[in-house]
C-alpha cells in the first residue's frame, strides 16, 4: 500500500471561521475521548476515564470527532458504535487498543497470541512469520470493521530489547529492528486491506525503557545515531507499508529535546517524524491522561503543546472542554496558525476516506455477528498457539491430588484471563488440585526470605502445580521480573512439592525457570494468557479437558 499523499496546503493563508461556535466544532473534531464498550453507565469498568453517556453524547453533539472504547462483548460493541455514530453530527473515528485481536478487549471475537510470539518465530522462519502477521492484521481489521470500529491502535512498533520493560514486553512484534519492522508492516498491510486504519506506536520507540509512562515519564538517553539504528527502523517499515496513523510516546529524549516529552516536542513530531521519516498521515498523541503528562501539564496546555509540536489528534485529554478551550484560545491569539488547523482537519478527512465503504452499517447486526469469527480465523488462533508453545519433553503428567494449584495473577479482580470456567482452574481441579490465587499486587504468601520466599505453611499440603501469568502490563510498573520466582521454584523442589510449571506471557521468566526444572516434572510455556492458551498448554502437559469445561479447544 502506498504512503499517504502529503496534505495540500493553500497558497493563501487560511482564515479562522468568524463564527466561534464553528471554530470550536472544528477543533473538537480533533479530540478522541474515552468511552466504555458497555451500554450503561453502571457497567463502566474505569469511571475515572470512561465518560458517562450524557457527557459522551454532549461532546459528540458539540463536534468531538473520535471515541476510544474498552470492555463489553462483541454484540454490545456493535450496538455501541452504532449509537455513538448516531449521536454525532459527522463521521467518527472509533478505535480500540486491540493489539492482540478484537477478542482481547471484546468477548466473542478472536483473541490472538501476543505479537512477540511471531517476533520469535521470525528468527526461525521469517517467511511464515510475515505471512502469519498479515493474516493477524486481516483478522483484526475484518472483525473490527464488522463491529463498527474503523481504527485499530496497533501495531506496536517498539523494539522490546529490554526484558525488564514493564509496559511493552510481549506487545512488541520483535526484539530486534528487522523482525519488529517486517512483522509490523505485514500487520499494517493486512489490517488496512480490510478498510480499517492501523496506527504505528509508540513513536519514536518505547522498547528500551524500564519505567511505565502510565505512571511516570521514562528517560531514553540514546543518541540520534542509536535511534536510527534500533528504534526508528520499524516505524520506517510501517510508514513504507502505508500506515494511516502514528501514535506518540510519552518519553524524554534529551538528544532530541531536553525540555519536552516526545508527545509535546516539535523536534520529534515535526522534524523527525514529518520531515526526516516523511510521514504525511495522522499523528495522534498517546493518552494525555497518563501520569507522564498530567503530572507536569494541565489539560489545556498539554493539548496546545501537542498540537504545536505536530500532533493532529488529541487522545484522551484529562478534560475535553479545557482542551478545546485551550486550542481555540491559541488559534485566536495567533499562537497556532489557521493553516495548521486546516492541515490536521484535512488529514482527518483523508484518513476517514481511506476506511472501507463496506462498513458495519452495510449489513444487519445479526448477520455481522454470525460472520464475526470465520473458520480460517479459528484456525489462525490455533496455529499461532501451537507454533509458540514450549513443552518440556518426556513429561509424565501431574501426580494425582489432593494438591495445590498455585496461580499467580496481576489482579484477581476483573481478570478476563481467568473466568470461572478457565482451563487453568478446571483441569487441575479434575485431578484434585484446589486453586490458590496469588494476586501480583499482594504480599501473601511471600515470606520475606530471599532464599525461601514462599511461606509454605500458608499453603495446603500436597504437590504444587505452579501457574504464572506474568507479562508487561500498563499500570503494573514491572513485568514480573522483580518477583523471586527462581528462588520459589528451587524452594518447592527442595521440599519435594513442585508437581508442574506453566508460564503464560513473558518468555523471559520462562527462560529463567526452565533450566531449574528436572526432566521428570511437566513444564511448559505459552505467550498467550487467555483460556484457549491455557487449554493448549495444559493439554501439552498431559491435562486433558475437564468435564465441565467448554469452548476452549476450538
Amino acid at each position: 500500500m502506498a504512503m499517504v499523499a502529503p496534505v495540500a496546503m493553500a497558497t493563501e493563508p487560511n482564515r479562522l471561521p468568524t463564527n466561534r461556535q464553528e471554530l470550536r466544532r472544528r477543533v473538537a473534531s480533533l479530540l478522541v475521548v474515552r468511552g466504555s464498550g458497555h451500554w450503561s453507565d453502571g457497567q463502566r469498568r474505569y469511571p475515572r476515564w470512561e465518560l458517562p453517556n450524557g457527557e459522551l453524547r454532549r461532546l459528540l453533539q458539540s463536534g468531538v470527532g473520535g471515541v476510544i472504547l474498552l470492555g463489553g462483548s462483541a454484540a454490545e460493541l456493535r450496538l455501541r458504535t452504532e449509537a455513538l455514530q448516531g449521536w454525532a453530527q459527522q463521521p467518527l473515528l472509533i478505535c480500540a487498543d486491540v493489539e492482540e485481536g478484537v477478542g482481547q478487549r471484546f468477548e466473542g471475537a478472536s483473541w490472538l497470541v501476543p505479537p512477540l510470539a511471531l517476533g520469535r518465530l521470525h528468527g526461525r522462519d521469517p517467511q511464515r512469520a510475515v505471512e502469519l502477521a498479515e493474516r493477524y492484521g486481516r483478522c483484526s481489521g475484518r472483525q473490527a470493521r464488522l463491529l463498527g470500529l474503523n481504527w485499530v491502535l496497533g501495531p506496536v512498533c517498539d523494539v522490546n530489547n529490554n526484558p525488564a520493560n514493564p509496559v511493552i514486553n510481549v506487545r512488541a512484534w520483535g526484539e530486534d529492528p528487522a523482525s519488529a519492522g517486517a512483522l509490523a508492516a505485514a500487520f499494517v498491510r493486512g489490517c488496512q486491506a480490510e478498510g480499517v486504519l492501523a496506527c504505528a506506536k509508540h513513536f519514536p520507540g518505547h522498547g528500551d525503557t524500564s519505567t511505565d509512562s502510565h505512571l511516570e515519564l521514562p528517560l531514553l538517553p540514546h543518541s540520534h545515531e542509536r535511534l536510527e539504528a534500533v528504534e526508528l527502523p520499524p516505524f520506517r517499515a510501517a510508514i513504507a507499508a502505508g500506515v494511516a496513523a502514528v501514535m506518540t510516546a510519552h518519553l524524554q529524549l534529551p538528544a532530541l529535546d531536553a525540555e519536552h516529552p516526545a508527545t509535546l516536542s516539535a523536534a520529534v513530531l515535526t522534524d523527525l517524524l514529518r520531515r526526516d521519516l516523511g510521514f504525511a498521515g495522522l499523528v495522534v498523541t498517546d493518552a494525555l491522561v497518563m501520569e507522564a503528562i498530567t503530572g507536569r501539564y494541565g489539560a489545556a496546555e498539554a493539548a496546545v503543546l501537542a498540537f504545536e509540536a505536530g500532533a493532529d489528534l488529541i487522545l484522551m485529554p484529562a478534560d475535553a472542554d479545557a482542551a478545546v478551550d485551550g486550542l481555540v484560545a491559541a488559534l485566536e491569539c495567533g499562537r497556532i496558525g489557521a493553516d495548521r488547523l486546516e492541515a490536521s482537519l484535512e488529514r482527518r478527512r483523508q484518513a476517514l476516506a481511506r476506511c472501507s465503504a463496506v462498513g458495519a452499517a452495510a449489513s444487519p447486526a445479526l448477520e455481522a455477528l454470525e460472520q464475526l469469527v470465520l473458520p480460517e480465523e479459528q484456525q489462525l488462533v490455533r496455529e499461532l498457539l501451537e507454533l509458540s508453545l514450549a513443552i518440556q519433553p518426556a513429561t509424565p503428567g501431574l501426580p494425582a491430588g489432593p494438591g495445590v494449584n498455585l496461580i499467580r495473577l496481576d489482579n484477581q479482580l476483573n481478570c478476563p484471563q481467568l473466568p470461572a470456567m478457565a482451563p487453568a482452574l478446571l483441569r487441575p481441579a479434575a485431578l484434585g488440585y484446589g486453586a490458590c490465587l496469588l494476586d501480583g499486587r499482594s504480599p501473601s504468601p511471600w515470606s520475606g526470605d530471599a532464599q525461601a520466599p514462599l511461606d509454605l505453611a500458608r499453603l495446603p499440603a500436597g504437590p504444587v502445580l505452579l501457574q504464572l501469568l506474568v507479562r508487561g502490563n500498563p499500570f503494573r510498573g514491572s513485568a514480573g521480573g522483580d518477583e523471586p520466582w527462581p528462588a520459589a521454584v528451587r524452594q518447592l523442589l527442595a521440599a519435594g512439592r513442585l508437581a508442574g510449571l506453566a508460564v503464560y506471557g513473558s518468555p523471559y521468566l520462562w527462560e529463567q525457570l526452565r533450566p531449574l526444572i528436572p526432566a521428570g516434572i511437566p513444564a511448559g510455556y505459552s505467550p498467550g494468557q487467555m483460556p484457549q492458551a491455557q487449554a493448549t498448554l495444559l493439554e501439552g502437559l498431559g491435562l486433558g479437558p475437564a468435564a465441565l469445561e467448554g469452548g476452549f479447544t476450538d
